[in-house]
């Protein structure tokens, strides 16, 4: 099965894939960012340490099964936020998702994970796109797509309304080609020689 590295590397930040050890770690970043997760992340209005224990269970299996990878944002070697490349937006396609530690935002290590992950997920056979999604309240999380330089591609109501207490209710959709990720790597290489 065609798999992303375990570890990856951008700039101030580095990715691991989640290990069942990470428990307090991971517990700890969430319980200290639930304010800043909760208006956008339903399932964060829910922790608890076992649903923590329960995630890294579940991001284990999906990575054995290839239906996600997750990983730790770390940098110093402290976790410091989430994020993963999901195989929920039909073939050829990849969804990413991220958040950090309110602690941590601001500096630009949201799009720095995000860059890694893009770039990881070009590596894998047959991704095409990867795209952002996000509800329309959280301009933070389309910051961080257009600074990479995804396209918006849509706006969609969500039929079920607002699922956490942030939201409007509306979907946006972000992408980025293959071709396009290429095309900005190739030029930025060019304006950093």
């Amino acid at each position: 099965m065609d798999e992303p590295s375990a570890t990856l590397n951008c700039d101030q930040v580095e990715l691991r894939r989640w290990r069942m050890s990470d428990l307090d770690a991971l517990d700890r970043a969430t319980c200290e960012s639930l304010s800043h997760l909760v208006p956008w992340m339903p399932w964060a209005a829910h922790h608890g340490r076992r649903q923590t224990s329960e995630f890294l269970a579940r991001s284990r299996h999906e990575w054995e099964t290839g239906q996600a990878f997750g990983y730790a944002i770390t940098t110093d070697a402290v976790v410091i936020g989430s994020c993963g490349l999901h195989r929920r937006v039909g073939n050829g396609g990849l969804d990413i998702g991220y958040w950090l530690h309110p602690r941590w935002t601001g500096r630009g290590l949201a799009t720095m994970a995000a860059a890694a992950l893009v770039s990881e997920g070009f590596r894998l056979a047959g991704i095409d796109r990867v795209e952002i999604h996000h509800d329309a309240a959280n301009s933070a999380s389309g910051a961080v797509a257009l600074r990479l330089g995804f396209t918006e591609v849509e706006r969609t109501r969500v039929p079920e309304g607002p699922v956490a207490p942030g939201e409007a209710g509306i979907d946006v959709i972000w992408r980025m080609t293959a071709d396009q990720w290429q095309a900005r790597t190739a030029e930025r290489g060019q304006r950093a020689s």
